[in-house]
């Protein structure tokens, strides 16, 4: 059997080019003691992984040269050799960008492919659903009446801490997305109180436009200029997360900052980066509260799928561009 996997060769400077990656031929490793064999149906694609293309130090390692790239999958485990996880049993792990991956049985969590589609355990109720949850409840400290303001809104985060903030009291949510299609889609299907495609002229300009009573709460995917307006716009005592900066991941030099940091002093506003990996404690809250709202259909959701291993990269680029509206996915 074979089994084919994505290998780093290069690291890119700049955006990211084919010549940089491999799709690798190796044979189906058995798993050893403790480990199981899984059969990869899905694997996430997603804007941090540029960050460990680069050997740059950051909060997670770089991927290895030559080796093959890690990334959220959920599957069927195929050979167990691990007390507690059976064969047809389905596994959520974290070495995908490949077909068959051996995984210890503690970084392997059993998932329940009756209760939610397999795929939503990679997005709405696995690792971009938590992000939001802890990005907006504990790191922006969200209370009923907050104005929320979400950047990348479309996307598979942004979608849902708007969503979230609505169904717990926002007094106003505003979105901005790269498309018309994706700011109608954030109105008539997600239910935000605006929207605009940051396309159409200064992001300043239509925030206030969009939010002329200002901002309480800015969730920030993006960084650049939609950084410096959510500042202009953020209310006293403003709480601003800051989640990912995908305007900047494949410059090859600084970006300036934000040039109106000084009216923090007056705002007595408050940025704060996080990071998911250090809000599991709210697995278990995030999983009882947002569960219901995806089965009751109050919590909607959308999967972009790219289908094929050979896909992959060109799947994970598509992100970067923006190509992909709520969750990318790669079907194998």
């Amino acid at each position: 059997m074979i089994n084919r996997e994505w290998h780093l060769l290069s690291r890119p400077v700049g955006w990211p080019k084919p010549e940089d990656f491999a799709l690798v031929e190796a044979e189906v490793p058995t798993p050893g003691e403790g480990q199981v064999l899984v059969r990869n149906a899905y694997l996430s694609v997603d804007p941090y992984m540029r960050g460990r293309m680069s050997a740059a130090k950051s909060y997670v390692a770089p991927f290895e040269l030559g080796k093959a790239m890690q990334g959220g999958a959920v599957g069927e485990v195929v050979a167990s050799n691990a007390e507690g996880i059976e064969v047809g049993d389905h596994v959520l792990h974290f070495l995908g960008w490949r077909e068959y991956a051996v995984v210890r049985a503690e970084n392997a969590v059993k998932v329940d492919p009756a209760a939610a589609p397999l795929s939503a355990y990679l997005g709405v109720l696995g690792m971009t659903g938590l992000t939001a949850y802890a990005g907006l409840l504990r790191t922006a400290a969200f209370t009923e009446g907050d104005a929320v303001f979400v950047s990348g809104a479309a996307g598979a985060v942004g979608s849902q801490v708007g969503q979230i903030a609505k169904l717990k009291g926002a007094s106003r949510v505003i979105g901005s997305a790269g498309s018309d299609d994706k700011v109608k889609l954030l109105v008539e299907e997600y239910g935000f109180d605006a929207a605009f495609n940051y396309k159409d002229g200064k992001v300043s300009e239509q925030l206030r436009a969009a939010a002329p009573d200002g901002v309480d709460v800015y969730f920030d995917n993006v960084g650049g200029d939609h950084l410096e307006a959510a500042i202009g716009s953020l209310n006293q005592g403003g709480r601003i997360a800051v989640c990912g900066m995908i305007s900047v991941y494949n410059n090859t030099e600084p970006a300036p900052g934000p040039r109106n940091l000084a009216r923090l002093i007056q705002t007595r506003g408050r940025i704060e980066g996080f990071l998911v990996g250090d809000h599991y404690d709210l697995q278990p809250q995030f999983v009882a509260e947002v569960g219901p709202w995806v089965a009751s259909g109050e919590l909607k959701y959308r999967e972009t799928v790219v289908e094929g291993i050979e896909n992959n990269l060109e799947a994970f680029l598509g992100v970067l561009r923006g190509d992909n509206t709520g969750k990318m996915i790669v079907k194998l």
